[in-house]
């Protein structure tokens, strides 16, 4: 006959292993539970070998941050160019996959890409195509969205009209405004010829003009003539005043446009001031940025 002290053990065994089988279905689904989410912003610049043009990438970096308090936000350089470039004086970027892979293995698991690019040429979608192979992978993000360069549907070529306009140098009688942007190959070179349409509604002396596609600064030279110019500012239309801004744009080599311009008798005055360190234009990108970041929610 047990004693009441050893019956007493055992049925408290009894209810001891009753709980835990009662308990195990809720410990099994806190295991496969899954993980809280976590987000982050991940910008991607074409990139700069030009230290001074940093800046206007670190104000476009500060401005996604003070958008969206608390939430981390990493950079990436699309230009493998620039990458390499100065990876030789001990600088490192990542390039776009390595910055969400990275971001990845931090247990990121949504991220808002935004592009810096002025355009949606080719740049652009290649990080589009980088974000959809990354986007799902096992023990990877569930989610990456990816928001607009500055000039990629007509409200955004009327706003950004608007907003360069805001923030040109005075231009008086016998002064004219040239832009500078880069130019592509790709069919979304068209957006440049949008924009000069847009800015020509609001003031006929400012023109866009493109490095390495049309229009080209020798299409707009004989328009500069027609109209009595003597003095044609420079600006690049690019994010930053980087390499291009400073050799083609504004450099002291003979084939540069502020050398060109002098030699056909104009006055070249350069500003190396990108977009992304003017306010009005800048906001734009955050925008964009703002939309991608909605985009996780949906």
């Amino acid at each position: 006959m047990r004693s009441p002290a050893t019956s007493a053990f055992w049925r408290a065994i009894a209810l001891t292993v009753l709980c835990l089988a009662l308990a195990a279905p809720c410990l099994a689904g806190e295991a496969h539970k899954p993980a809280p989410a976590k987000r982050g912003i991940l910008l991607v610049a074409f990139g700069t070998s030009v230290p001074e043009a940093v800046a206007a990438i670190d104000s476009l970096k500060s401005q996604a941050e003070a958008a969206f308090p608390g939430v981390p936000v990493r950079m990436a350089y699309s230009s493998k160019i620039i990458r390499d470039k100065i990876a030789g004086e001990g600088i490192v970027k990542r390039a776009p996959a390595q910055a969400l892979a990275d971001m990845a293995a931090e247990g990121f698991t949504e991220v808002a890409v935004q592009s810096l690019q002025s355009i949606p040429g080719k740049e652009f979608h290649d990080i589009i195509a980088t974000a959809k192979a990354m986007e799902g992978m096992p023990k990877g993000m569930k989610k990456i969205s990816v928001g607009l360069p500055l000039l990629s549907t007509p409200e955004d070529i009327s706003a950004a009209a608007e907003a360069i306009l805001s923030c040109l140098p005075k231009h008086g009688k016998g002064e004219a405004v040239v832009l500078m942007g880069h130019g592509t190959e790709h069919p979304a070179n068209a957006a440049y010829a949008s924009l000069q349409l847009a800015l020509w509604r609001h003031d006929q002396r400012v023109f866009v003009a493109t490095v390495e596609s049309t229009p080209s600064l020798e299409d707009v030279i004989p328009a500069l003539k027609r109209q009595g110019v003597r003095t044609v500012h420079l600006l690049p239309l690019m994010s930053v005043a980087g390499d291009h801004a400073h050799n083609d744009m504004a450099g002291p080599e003979e084939d540069s446009w502020a050398s060109i311009l002098k030699a056909k008798g104009f006055t070249p005055k350069a500003q190396l001031t990108g977009l992304g360190s003017r306010p009005a234009v800048a906001k734009l990108w955050i925008g964009h940025l703002k939309d991608a970041v909605k985009a996780l929610d949906e």
